[in-house]
């Protein structure tokens, strides 16, 4: 944010009388109703400079007869951290003006009219558009082969396709890996989108460990098979019921032929699983052992 208004300022854009943008430690010398902060925020970031003022940890402190302007629009999916920011300056004592209270908001992102009359400026031979929701970047493409470009020239990517422009003409041609790399302590890139929501599933629903001694010739168990559970609300009659379940599955693999292990144990945690959310509206990780008696 400060780079963009140093960048509108040297461009003439901004106009900033001397003295009226001044340092943090200025701010101290100052009485309140002499004092607006421009900040990062408005969409419920957690690191941002108004979350941490909503949770008690920045230097700044919000509080009674301070006004807050969320000059934003709700990006879908951040309604939940928005409203929980909103919700803390309000226990502040602060009074929250958003677009959902007052008429604040004037978008960042170009009307269709705008791009019309860009696309009408520009006469490109080539469109991409980018930035939006693939009926955003329909959209925008139609309204480029309105102002004149050939359909054949429009060309609507997603993350990690490979487009090449050769004679003045862009195409995709291929396309590589792409997608979120994780931090994971010290490692990066390591952590997958299983092993996160495997982690969720840890965290909200629990773990139960199914070690089950299988007869290799049968098929059948071998003795009651043994149940470790974290995480997961449970008594030593908890998972009695299930018992038959298990023995069902395993007698069922054994007439369609099926004694690989490692088939078993998917059949078993699939079966398992069934049963805990139909009993217990409850999906627990379930991790399965097979031992050959």
């Amino acid at each position: 944010m400060v780079r963009n208004m140093g960048i509108a300022r040297d461009l003439g854009y901004l106009k900033v009388p001397s003295g009226l943008v001044v340092s943090t430690k200025e701010l101290e010398k100052l009485p309140d109703h002499k004092i607006t902060l421009v900040c990062t925020g408005s969409q419920g970031e957690p690191m941002a400079a108004l979350s941490r003022m909503a949770n008690r940890d920045h230097v700044i402190r919000i509080g009674k007869g301070d006004t807050v302007l969320l000059a934003s629009s709700l990006i879908p999916g951040n309604e939940n951290a928005i409203y929980r920011v909103i919700n803390g300056l309000t226990r502040w004592g602060a009074h929250v003006v958003h677009k959902g209270n007052a008429k604040v908001h004037v978008s960042g992102h170009a009307s269709a009219g705008e791009l019309v009359y860009c696309y009408n400026i520009v006469k490109p031979r080539n469109v991409m558009p980018v930035h939006g929701e693939w009926r955003h970047l329909r959209a925008n493409g139609d309204l480029a082969i309105r102002t004149g470009v050939d359909p054949d020239r429009v060309v609507i990517a997603e993350d990690g396709v490979v487009v090449d422009l050769v004679d003045g003409r862009a195409s995709i041609t291929g396309k590589v890996p792409a997608g979120n790399v994780y931090v994971d302590g010290m490692e990066v890139g390591g952590a997958t989108e299983a092993s996160l929501k495997d982690r969720l599933t840890l965290a909200a629903e629990g773990v139960v460990t199914v070690v089950a001694i299988v007869d290799a010739d049968t098929g059948a168990l071998a003795e009651a098979p043994d149940f470790l559970a974290r995480g997961f609300v449970h008594d030593d009659t908890t998972f009695e019921p299930v018992i038959p379940v298990i023995e069902k599955t395993l007698a069922t693999a054994a007439e369609e032929g099926v004694g690989d292990a490692h088939q078993l144990e998917q059949l078993l945690a699939r079966a398992v699983a069934n049963w805990a959310f139909r009993t217990h509206r409850r999906k627990p990780l379930i991790i399965p052992v097979i031992i050959d008696a």
